[in-house]
């Protein structure tokens, strides 16, 4: 017996609100009594984290996001990230899930000597999500600090720190050869050892690995983000050996989503 002509559309919508946005893709090909389900706004609005709303009001253009259907919406999400807290962070969708995906970006974090114009400058990318990014051109010290809430976070999620950069080929020094120290702490527990890593390596990059976006990342750790209550993230990139003079790194932000994603390495998102 073909259930989907007994129950009706309400019944069918919850029922597939408790699967997940792919499940609820695959569905929408099997009759057209579920694809009328799919589409519907109460099946997405369950898909949306809770509180989207308030993430959007504080977007550039909550009005226009907040019309849109609530399918449309969630593709928008995941296809293109939206720019909050006055342009200094960006807030995106993984595809599959849904899980909320964050970047800080360069204004968002605390650079050392960062409105120190010998030592860095501010600029736009025309490849950059942000209005502006750091560009190292000396230092000695190099720190660099950002910090998020974690109940901002998806709760039952093991996330993982990506440092989003770029080195400015010959006027590159001090990463070649000096690791730079990568750590991500969870109130103040390191969930892991903390990492030491080349930012710019001569053999295979291991470690570092290129972006669709144009960008380059590394991962700086990983933690679970069990309940989200209001604890803290904070993560650091530091290399203080002052022997070494280091310039030519550009950084974009820090970028926080669900781990063993790779949707803005390889794959990137492609909206159907």
């Amino acid at each position: 017996m073909d259930f989907t002509r007994i129950l009706p559309e309400e019944c069918l919508c919850l029922i597939i609100s408790f699967t997940s946005p792919a499940d609820a893709c695959r569905s929408a090909v099997v009759c057209p009594a579920l694809r009328s389900a799919v589409d519907s706004d109460g099946v997405w609005e369950k898909f949306l984290p809770c509180d989207y709303k308030s993430i959007i009001l504080d977007s550039s253009s909550p009005a226009s996001l907040l019309s849109m259907e609530k399918k449309e919406l969630y593709f928008r999400l995941f296809c293109h990230s939206i720019l909050i807290q006055n342009g200094t962070m960006s807030f995106q969708l993984e595809k599959g899930s849904g899980k909320k995906c964050y970047m800080l970006g360069a204004r968002a974090l605390s650079i050392i000597w960062g409105d120190t114009p010998d030592y860095w400058t501010w600029t736009s990318q025309p490849d950059s999500r942000f209005p502006e990014v750091a560009v190292l051109k000396l230092v000695w010290w190099l720190e660099v600090k950002g910090r998020i809430e974690t109940r901002l976070l998806s709760s039952n999620t093991n996330y993982a720190a990506y440092i989003v950069f770029k080195l400015r080929n010959r006027r590159t020094t001090g990463f070649k050869h000096r690791p730079v120290g990568l750590n991500v702490n969870v109130d103040g527990v390191v969930p892991g050892e903390g990492r030491r890593v080349l930012l710019d390596p001569q053999d295979e990059p291991r470690h570092v690995r290129e972006r669709e976006d144009g960008w380059t990342e590394v991962e700086m750790g990983e933690f679970l983000n069990e309940c989200g209550d209001d604890g803290t993230v904070e993560f650091s990139l530091k290399e203080i050996d002052t022997n070494y003079i280091k310039r030519g790194l550009i950084i974009e932000g820090i970028e926080l989503r669900p781990k063993g994603i790779g949707s803005k390495v390889n794959n990137g998102h492609q909206c159907p």
